[in-house]
């Protein structure tokens, strides 16, 4: 659907696009264990790894500026503890617990804006995640458009009949009305997805989700597994020793 941004930045054709799911689950779990095991310079390993990111976001034609600012979904929570730091006289300690969860969250959504959902859980699958644990995550991403779409549909319904969100939120007569739509909304995004559940067992749904791609791990794959392994290990390392 057009307003989930992330799915269509996935669809997109670039080299690290093509890359297999698997060497890109890799190699940002290699990133998330060397971030986070980092204490000494970590401005400048952070610094380091930051530049690696917007290089991979430039390499597979992401907007860069849209995807920094969406990463910052998680500031909010890490500011408390970064102020709990604070207050305790660490400021070390608050910088990296802020830089280290902006970076995790900026590498993952790096994976997730460069592999289409279905790919990521088909590659986890192969590196060994329980396939009814990515089932529910699938069921999940995909019932989670449904109640968009409902609600879309009752928020133009709405407006066409003259309501409006702002007349609701500030009128507390109208907090009734507005669970009433809550429920609604859910009744009707219940029967739509067991509408869609049945069609996919008439259709002969098996209990797993099948992708066109072959999954193939190529040589390309490796390399690039390869290359992302020697880079982020080396960046530390060298910062680590001459810095």
């Amino acid at each position: 659907m057009h307003h989930v941004v992330l799915d269509r930045w996935s669809r997109g054709a670039s080299a690290i696009h093509a890359r297999d799911a698997r060497a890109k689950t890799i190699a940002v779990l290699i990133f998330l264990v060397a971030l986070a095991t980092t204490q000494r310079k970590f401005l400048a390993v952070g610094f380091c790894y930051f530049t690696i990111l917007a290089a991979v976001m430039m390499a597979a034609r992401l907007p860069l500026l849209a995807a920094l600012a969406r990463a910052t979904v998680v500031l909010p929570f890490t500011l408390v503890f970064a102020a709990i730091s604070l207050a305790a006289g660490e400021p070390l300690a608050a910088i990296s617990l802020v830089g280290k969860s902006y970076l995790s969250a900026l590498a993952v959504l790096v994976l997730l804006s460069t592999t289409p959902l279905p790919e990521l859980l088909h590659g986890l699958e192969h590196l060994g995640v329980p396939r009814y644990l990515l089932m529910v995550v699938q069921f999940l991403y995909r019932y989670l458009f449904v109640i968009s779409e409902e609600a879309q549909h009752m928020r133009a319904a709405a407006q066409a009949k003259g309501g409006s969100v702002r007349r609701v939120l500030f009128d507390r007569s109208k907090f009734g009305a507005a669970a009433g739509a809550l429920g609604v909304l859910f009744a009707r995004s219940y029967a739509h997805a067991d509408g869609i559940h049945q069609a996919m067992l008439a259709r002969g749904f098996q209990e797993r989700f099948r992708t066109l791609s072959g999954h193939a791990f190529r040589g390309a794959d490796a390399v690039f597994l390869m290359a992302a392994v020697v880079l982020l290990a080396g960046a530390r390392v060298a910062i680590e020793a001459w810095i």
